[in-house]
């Protein structure tokens, strides 16, 4: 008798269910199934939801630089140091990204597009392997892709503190969001988050989001500072760029000193809203 009333009871609910999977079926609603356990998104070119701009600090990677091939950025012979430089410029989904995404041809960087940004991407290999990876996916060619990215580079003012400092400095990934908001009007806390790693939490890079059309928007949840910084107070490596302007007077060590000399200096912000 159970056993009956049970066989009753699914049938009388498959039966009300029936017309609500059709409808879902017929009008490409997606079935409950794809909000629990989503299936993961295709590589698709141009196809994302945002960019994830990443300005990495160049004396955390130069500790750990790798003798014989990152001279250009960490063992250079005329005294100049780098602070941030451009690490990427990454297309991101809402939760997790797209990488490496078939362009029917060899995503192959041509050396003047390459050369054109060792000015603030100081390692060769880096502007290679970050178009195969990342640039692959932003619809772009290497050219339009390296420009877009050199844009919002330069339109990021960073704060003073860090234009050149000689002493090891130690802030919270707070301090930094905060530092980068006041020099940046038109940025919020959710458009921002800060990178620690290795010993003593050092200072990795600092992450700004940006839709498709460059203009700043909230991060999605790939950008979580919990993950990806949880110190309450971080290492900040010194730059100690030492390279000197020309005609300079040598007798002083400090006052004719460049700062960052190898990168775009920031424009002035020309109205809140937009970087």
């Amino acid at each position: 008798m159970r056993a009956r009333r049970l066989s009753i009871l699914l049938l009388t609910a498959f039966a009300a269910l029936a017309p609500a999977v059709a409808l879902a079926q017929d009008s490409g609603a997606p079935w409950p199934s794809d909000y629990f356990s989503p299936k993961p998104r295709p590589n698709v070119a141009g196809k994302f939801d945002y960019y994830t701009l990443v300005l990495s600090w160049s004396p955390t990677h130069c500790v750990t630089a790798v003798p014989g091939r990152d001279e250009a950025q960490c063992a250079r012979n005329d005294g100049l140091h780098y602070g941030f430089v451009l690490h990427g410029l990454w297309p991101q989904y809402e939760k997790g990204y797209p990488a490496a995404c078939p362009i029917g041809r060899k995503p192959f960087v041509p050396q003047p597009v390459i050369s054109s940004m060792l000015d603030i991407m100081p390692a060769r290999g880096l502007v290679i392997h970050e178009y195969k990876l990342h640039g692959t996916c932003s619809g772009l060619d290497p050219a339009e892709y390296y420009s877009l990215a050199r844009k919002l580079f330069t339109r990021i003012r960073v704060p003073e503190r860090y234009s050149n400092p000689f002493e090891t400095q130690f802030v919270s990934p707070r301090q930094i969001v905060g530092e980068f908001m006041r020099a940046n009007p038109g940025l919020t806390p959710q458009m921002i988050v800060v990178s620690c790693a290795g010993p003593g939490n050092r200072l990795r890079d600092v992450r700004i989001c940006v839709n498709k059309e460059g203009a700043p928007r909230a991060c999605g949840e790939n950008e979580s500072q919990r993950s990806l910084c949880r110190a309450d107070q971080m290492h900040v490596p010194p730059v100690r760029s030492t390279r000197r302007e020309s005609g300079a007077n040598p007798r002083d060590p400090r006052a004719d000193l460049k700062r960052d000399p190898g990168l775009p200096r920031p424009r002035v912000i020309e109205s809140p809203g937009r970087f």
